[in-house]
């Protein structure tokens, strides 16, 4: 018997990744008014920058990370949350808030870190909503975004346009670039 282990990718373009992008900002726009974007690190990283800039908001950052220890390394293991949030916004921009991921893969991210924000001692007492965004859903996801414009039928890997940064070495780059 011969088992394909190859999963179904889809691969993402700088091009196609701003143009989705701009989607979620305009779909942001038209239904929600934000007073601040808090995205979770480093899925969020570009899309943030991005949609800040076009929505003219300031920003927040939230660093999680997911341990599964030895031998789990592709399933989701118990969340580590940083303990502060990372931002120049003032505590009372913290109203309506926006937090945008890049993907709903199971959903488990998102659902805990509304929690975390609802319980975050410096901004709980200004937060009067929280609205979710983020530029792909899984079929699999149980959770269902505010804000998405790429609404999968299938749960592929999501290759986005930087990912392959992960699998070079800064030596690789110099090599790449002649700059020896």
């Amino acid at each position: 018997m011969i088992l394909n282990f190859m999963a179904e990718k889809l691969i993402i373009s700088f091009e196609d990744y701003n143009k989705i992008v701009e989607k979620l900002a305009i779909e942001i726009h038209k239904k929600f008014k934000p007073t601040v974007l808090v995205g979770i690190m480093r899925g969020a990283a570009p899309i943030l920058d991005i949609l800040s800039r076009i929505l003219k908001l300031p920003i927040a950052y939230i660093v999680i990370q997911s341990y599964s220890g030895d031998g789990m390394e592709d399933k989701q293991g118990e969340l580590m949350f940083a303990r502060e949030i990372s931002s120049l916004a003032k505590e009372d921009d913290f109203k309506k808030v926006l937090l945008i991921d890049d993907l709903s893969d199971t959903g488990l991210t998102l659902n805990k870190s509304i929690e975390w924000l609802k319980n975050y001692e410096p901004t709980k007492n200004y937060i009067k909503e929280i609205k979710t965004a983020c530029l792909w859903k899984k079929k699999s996801s149980t959770f269902e975004p505010d804000f998405c414009p790429v609404k999968l039928e299938s749960d592929p890997w999501i290759v986005q346009p930087t990912e392959h940064y992960e699998e070079l070495s800064i030596e690789d780059i110099i090599k790449k670039n002649n700059q020896g």
